[in-house]
């Protein structure tokens, strides 16, 4: 299990369709990932899981991988979040 934080930098944070975007490379890997903000903490491969954690511009939230792909599946949300979201 490994975890990372990470600050969301655009506009809306992970609202609508960034959280689809999020959700989508969540599920593209085989482990367990999770959100954690504050003291919740949720499936990141729930989208209102997600959009219940009303995560906004500038908010560091923490990534939790446990899995076979554990690295690529933090590496990999993590590319996208720097990226805008593929804005």
């Amino acid at each position: 299990m490994i975890s990372r934080n990470i600050t969301i930098k655009n506009s809306v944070g992970l609202h609508a369709r960034p959280a689809t975007f999020f959700i989508q490379k969540a599920n593209s890997y085989k482990s367990s990932i999770w959100v954690e903000k504050e003291d919740r903490r949720v499936n990141a491969k729930s989208l209102l899981g997600v959009l219940s954690l009303g995560i906004t511009k500038d908010m560091t939230i923490t990534l939790i991988a446990d899995g076979a792909d554990e690295v690529e599946a933090l590496n990999g949300i993590e590319d996208l979040v720097v990226n805008g979201f593929n804005d």
